[in-house]
């Protein structure tokens, strides 16, 4: 009977302790208890609590230990809650940020898989948008990206996404109803109040600065039932993540409470941010040397020697006008010692632009591809470096990042992120003197993984032409270029040759740059590298994905004594002309492909192949065609199938084998005939001018 009494008992307590209105506030987080860290994030000697220190593509996460009870117990509704934190970001360099903060709601402390950059330590690509997240965030954001993000000094209400469903710029406002902006990478300490009431199912966002009362106006109102979104029992906390730029993120004090308004924090107990400037040098030199001046200049004498020494190893070519790219630079000792020499044991390709190694970054840890390119001239580097540095802040799902880049010397170095599978060619263009059997062999795609490289190269292409603050040329798209994550999504990459101009503006003529077989035929005539010419390019990828042939090929002629070309393009649009464009499909497939999207992507290759630039498909309609929200232009189709098509043979290489004839007699690939064929922007440029 006294055993059941305490059963009883102890439930009793427990259904208590539950349903208790639970508060906490930390003014400061020095020896702070119930707080669970992960990631880079620590406490200082201070007592300020830093989700993030000075390294770049880092996460870090702080959460309160203890679940807390989010549902009304017999009830499927949601509590009320309050919170309230006072938050620094603080970058090396002032006016520029590694993303941002957010206040997390989630059922898990760990957040399995995250990643920093635009991520914010949350989600990753697979689980972004994924309705089992059950996650509730609030964001104060400082980097733009143009898949989530209003501006890049916003804050914003996120559910299982990273695009907010409420969002805007950073602001307060007085008392009298205007509004203040504020800027949040000031290195200002800031408060944020978040409240959400459980009757009237609205969470409200306030953001203000430290010595500002509460404003009665709140910056974001939502009207949503989050009993839908988040689990009974969840975590609370805040996530972060960095970038390409050295910023720390700080939480200088934080009060929470179920069921009321959570406590004031006091701001006089709250620690100190830390000083802004150089560091104080030590006096240790001072001290010491008149105590040891015979040894020290003999230590001298050999130091200077080992300095001179490397830094002739390690020296880089930095003029005046590249402090304005210090955030996109990396030292040419970062990137020696990430590929251990640049050993040929790390070389992941050589192409027409140079080698490419593979690289660690010394303290991130993270996976590198350094490509170096050699030059002899200063003509033009500027604006090649100046679009290099435009071209690493794009940032879509299908792009490979550009990181950054280095001079030294005669050499040009490009960082980029590595890709571990390589590019889409080597599982394409499978090489004719190895043995099928070979164990370095990559494995054939099915048709499944084809049809999603090319809808993600078709999507990376769209936002390059008309996702992003500037018109991206690319100039160079071919199966080569398209790089492949563990995931095997496609990532386009390479982009030496790419051009930018501002909307409404006309390209400006170029050196005909380019890979035969992929440049546009008018390119020749105008010099003038366009949206519709990268189409052109994509055609002729289209076709080389679902062929498995090269837009080029050398085959024997009838005497054996020299190769012809043959022409991929052509002999697709012949075999349509005879009813039998699916005997084109690349016969490692097997017949295993899906006849419909097959047809689709040889059709659509012929028609982004048209020598006419304005019969040509614009990016927004191939992204339309391959994902069937639109079918392909009758009248264009009618015309290819009827033989008046115009469709184009840019090189001066000729053909008559038929179209059975040419499937009898295919050999397989040959080996990298047209591959090193691409003309170097990089040498173009640096010889005399901006290609």
């Amino acid at each position: 009977m006294f055993f059941k009494f305490a059963i009883l008992l102890f439930f009793l307590i427990v259904n208590f302790a539950a349903s208790e209105d639970l508060g906490f506030v930390y003014n400061g987080f020095k020896n702070a208890p119930h707080l669970s860290l992960d990631g880079v994030a620590d406490v200082t000697e201070n007592g300020l609590l830093r989700l993030t220190n000075d390294t770049k593509q880092r996460t870090g996460h702080a959460f309160y230990s203890d679940r807390l009870q989010f549902k009304i117990t017999g009830k499927n509704s949601m509590v009320s809650f309050s919170t309230s934190f006072v938050f620094a970001i603080v970058s090396e360099y002032r006016g520029l940020s590694g993303h941002g903060i957010a206040f997390v709601v989630a059922p898990h402390r760990e957040l399995p898989g995250a990643l920093p950059s635009q991520y914010l330590g949350l989600f990753n690509e697979s689980t972004n948008g994924n309705i089992t997240n059950h996650v509730v965030a609030v964001e104060l954001d400082t980097i733009e990206n143009s898949e989530f993000d209003i501006d890049n000094n916003h804050v914003g209400i996120d559910i299982n996404e990273l695009k907010s469903v409420k969002s805007s710029s950073a602001m307060y406002f007085t008392s009298n109803g205007n509004s203040k902006n504020m800027s949040l990478i000031s290195g200002e300490p800031m408060l944020v109040w978040i409240e959400y009431d459980g009757l009237k199912k609205q969470l409200n966002v306030t953001l203000a600065p430290i010595n500002i009362p509460k404003p009665d106006i709140p910056l974001l109102s939502l009207s949503q039932d989050l009993s839908t979104i988040v689990n009974d029992s969840v975590y609370v906390g805040f996530s972060s993540s960095t970038g390409s730029v050295l910023t720390s993120h700080y939480i200088l004090g934080w009060s929470f409470k179920i069921n009321g308004e959570a406590q004031a924090i006091d701001l006089s107990r709250l620690p100190k941010l830390p000083r802004r400037g150089p560091k104080k040098k030590s006096k240790m030199l001072s001290i010491g040397l008149p105590i040891v001046v015979p040894f020290f200049v003999l230590v001298m004498v050999f130091g200077v020697f080992f300095i001179i020494r490397r830094k002739r190893k390690f020296a880089e070519l930095i003029e005046d006008w590249e402090v304005n790219y210090v955030t996109q630079r990396f030292s040419y000792k970062d990137l020696y010692i990430a590929t251990k020499g640049f050993k040929e044991k790390g070389l992941l390709g050589i192409g027409g632009f140079g080698k490419v190694y593979k690289g660690v970054l010394p303290t991130s840890k993270i996976q590198i591809a350094v490509k170096k390119v050699s030059h002899d001239s200063r003509q033009g580097i500027r604006e090649f470096i100046a679009e290099i540095v435009s071209i690493g802040q794009l940032r879509h799902r299908n792009l490979v990042q550009l990181m950054g880049y280095c001079r030294r010397q005669g050499e040009l170095l490009l960082v980029y992120d590595y890709m571990p599978n390589g590019s889409l060619d080597r599982f394409i263009f499978r090489s004719s003197n190895s043995a099928s059997s070979c164990s370095s062999s990559p494995p054939v795609l099915n048709w499944t993984q084809r049809f999603q490289i090319i809808k993600g190269v078709a999507s990376g292409l769209f936002y390059l032409h008309e996702g992003w603050e500037q018109v991206v040329i690319h100039r160079d798209i071919k199966a080569s270029n398209v790089l492949l994550d563990a995931e095997m999504n496609a990532r386009v990459g390479d982009f030496g040759l790419a051009r930018l101009y501002d909307r409404g503006t006309n390209p400006q003529t170029t050196n005909v740059v380019g890979t035969l077989g992929y440049i546009a035929p008018e390119l020749t005539r105008t010099g003038k590298a366009t949206t519709s010419t990268d189409v052109f390019g994509f055609g002729a990828f289209l076709l080389e994905v679902g062929c498995g042939r090269r837009p080029i090929e050398l085959q024997k002629s009838e005497t054996e004594e020299e190769e012809e070309g043959v022409i991929l393009v052509d002999w697709v649009y012949s075999c349509l002309s005879k009813g039998g464009i699916l005997q084109t499909s690349d016969p490692n497939l097997k017949n295993g492909y899906d006849i419909e999207e097959m047809e689709l992507v040889l059709k659509l290759g012929l028609l982004c192949s048209h020598n006419d630039p304005k019969a040509r498909p614009t990016m927004r309609q191939v992204v339309q065609y391959l994902e069937k929200d639109a079918p392909l232009p009758q009248d264009e189709m009618l015309a290819l199938e009827i033989g008046d098509s115009n469709l184009a043979t840019n090189v001066m290489v000729t053909h008559g084998e038929s179209c059975e004839d040419f499937a009898m007699s295919y050999p397989g690939s040959v080996d990298e005939v047209f591959a090193g064929s691409s003309s170097s922007a990089v040498d173009s440029l640096l010889s005399g001018s901006r290609s």
